[in-house]
């Protein structure tokens, strides 16, 4: 058996994302490609920043996860505690939906209470819902980052109050907006709906990108004195979905500018490049002892790349494989890897699956096949041996 390496395409098409040319005033930043899981752009990405208020984004995770395995609807209510009305409400200065002290409130409202007017009233009454008690809830959602793979991601509440301990990163921020958008599709629209009125109180949702007309459709902002000026944000253009991340700005004029130029450079700098569609044949492998001489291979789903506008440099793309793959084959199976590079470097690394099933083959199949191997590898060894 040998690792197979068989050029499969030689295209010009722009390189590999370069994120070079692009300077920003805030001190942590991040641009990603939610397709290609491309980056764009980072500044401090891994270093730990406290998240303000956009920690609500995790509070809505656990929220909506509640709602997909049936323990909640959003009709269901939630009764505002005199420490969600105290702590949460306006006589304690931070962003509220003005709930009632001991009223009851339904999900739905809740969630646009917390998503559209950053409500701490809000994230504390869903956080008590759920788990009784705040502290419980911080628990379960720093499990649920975990289980995510979102592991600097640490909270100690549900809203966003200053704690050394409550810090995560810019990259697991974009992840965690990456995931709520592909998991919560119709969730979602919480974060992008553009006002909210509740108790006669009617509140426009603070994220600025919404209208700014660049295709923004959420996520959430987030400001203490000790965080400066934060937002996640979220936009959609020809297509093409962009998560840009920024903290630290030290105003909301600031913030909202540095976002949209962000995400404007991305959208002017990068396109996205089909390479396959989605359940097209790439190459083919070699079967060992099957039905069939080959098999197939496809992709999961469309193959694409983010590369830079107006660069011409070549890129190659070849199909890997240890092979002969012996049969029996299932189809769906990981058999190969699409390898596309530049140069040396590697831009991606594709997972290749059969195509269809490969039976195996008859006794004097597979021995054909034997013999094949064999001859192949005795041929192999005398060139080595006359190359020394």
């Amino acid at each position: 058996m040998a690792v197979i390496q068989i050029a499969l395409l030689l295209f010009s098409i722009p390189s590999t994302v370069r994120a070079q040319g692009f300077q920003t005033v805030a001190p942590y930043a991040f641009l990603i490609d939610t397709d290609t899981n491309s980056v764009l752009f980072e500044k401090k990405a891994d270093e730990l920043m406290d998240p303000a208020s956009t920690t609500k984004m995790m509070t809505a995770e656990v929220v909506f996860e509640e709602i997909a395995e049936g323990r909640l609807k959003l009709t269901d209510e939630f009764t505002i505690s005199e420490r969600a009305w105290r702590e949460g409400g306006a006589r304690s200065g931070g962003s509220t939906m003005f709930a009632k002290l001991n009223s009851r409130v339904a999900i739905s409202d809740l969630l646009q209470g917390l998503l559209v007017q950053s409500g701490n009233d809000a994230a504390i009454a869903l956080a008590e819902g759920i788990s009784g008690s705040e502290e419980a809830f911080a628990t379960l959602m720093n499990k649920r980052a975990a289980k995510l793979g979102l592991t600097h991601l640490h909270f100690v509440n549900a809203w966003g109050a200053p704690d050394p301990q409550h810090k995560v990163t810019a990259r697991e921020m974009a992840l965690l907006a990456e995931h709520i958008i592909r998991t919560f599709p119709d969730l979602y629209k919480y974060f992008g709906e553009r006002e909210f009125t509740w108790n006669k109180i009617r509140q426009p949702n603070r994220n600025p990108l919404l209208a700014m007309n660049i295709g923004a459709d959420g996520v959430k902002t987030g400001d203490t004195k000790v965080s400066g000026y934060g937002l996640v944000g979220s936009a959609v253009q020809n297509g093409q979905r962009l998560i840009v991340v920024v903290n630290g700005l030290k105003t909301a004029r600031e913030r909202a500018e540095e976002a949209r130029k962000l995400l404007e450079w991305g959208f002017r700098s990068f396109q996205q490049k089909l390479l396959f569609n989605a359940d097209m044949v790439i190459g083919t492998a070699d079967v060992f002892g099957g039905t069939s001489g080959s098999v197939g291979l496809v992709a999961a789903g469309p193959v694409k790349l983010l590369v830079a506008r107006g660069n011409d440099d070549h890129l190659s793309a070849k199909v890997s494989y240890t092979g002969p793959i012996v049969a029996p084959i299932t189809k769906g199976a990981q058999i190969a890897d699409l390898l596309v590079t530049d140069g040396d470097k590697m831009l991606a690394k594709i997972p290749l699956m059969a195509a269809q099933d490969v039976g195996k083959g008859t006794l004097q199949q597979r021995a054909l096949d034997a013999l094949y191997e064999f001859s192949a590898q005795m041929m192999q060894k005398y060139v080595l041996k006359q190359l020394h």
